[in-house]
C-alpha cells in the first residue's frame, strides 16, 4: 500500500468544552465513512445513556455515517446534484443530536434543555480548528494493473 499517516490532533481533548455548554451530553467526531476519530465522555451524566465508550461510538459513527449520507441523498433529490448538507438536527424527547459537516463530522448530543444556538456556534468553532482531516482513503487495488 502507498500512501501516508498523517496524525489527528488530541481530537478528545478539543471536544471537551462542547460538554461544557449547559446541557450538552456527548461528542464524538466521526469520519466520513463512519469510524470514530475521537469522543469526550460527559461526565456526571444520569439516565440510560450516562457514558458513551469506544464500542458505542464506534456504533454511533456508522450511525452517524448513514444519516449524513441520507441527508446528501435528500439535498440532491431536492436541490440537485452539488447539494450539500451542512448540518442535521434530529431531535427526540430526550434532546438534540447536532452534525455538522467537515472533513471529519463532528456530532454532539445535548439534552432537552440545551440552548442549541451556542452548541451549533461552538461547533462551527470546533469544526474550523480541527481543519478537513481525511476520513478513510480510497484503498490500494488487492491487484494492481500491470
Amino acid at each position: 500500500m502507498t500512501g501516508a499517516v498523517t496524525r489527528l490532533p488530541d481530537l478528545g481533548r478539543m471536544l471537551r468544552p462542547l460538554n461544557d455548554v449547559p446541557g450538552g451530553r456527548h461528542a464524538v467526531v466521526v469520519s466520513e465513512d463512519g469510524l470514530r476519530l475521537g469522543h469526550a465522555p460527559a461526565g456526571d451524566l444520569t439516565g440510560p445513556v450516562a457514558l458513551l465508550g469506544v464500542p458505542e461510538t464506534g456504533a454511533l459513527a456508522a450511525a452517524c455515517a448513514a444519516m449524513t449520507m441520507t441527508g446528501r441523498s435528500t439535498a440532491a433529490l431536492l436541490f440537485g446534484g452539488g447539494a450539500g448538507v451542512g448540518r442535521l438536527t434530529p431531535e427526540s424527547e430526550h434532546g438534540f443530536g447536532l452534525f455538522t459537516r467537515a472533513g471529519a463530522g463532528a456530532d454532539v448530543a445535548t439534552g432537552t434543555d440545551a440552548d442549541v444556538g451556542p452548541v451549533a456556534q461552538l461547533m462551527q468553532v470546533l469544526v474550523a480548528r480541527m481543519g478537513s482531516h481525511p476520513g478513510a482513503g480510497p484503498r490500494d487495488p488487492a491487484n494492481p494493473p500491470a
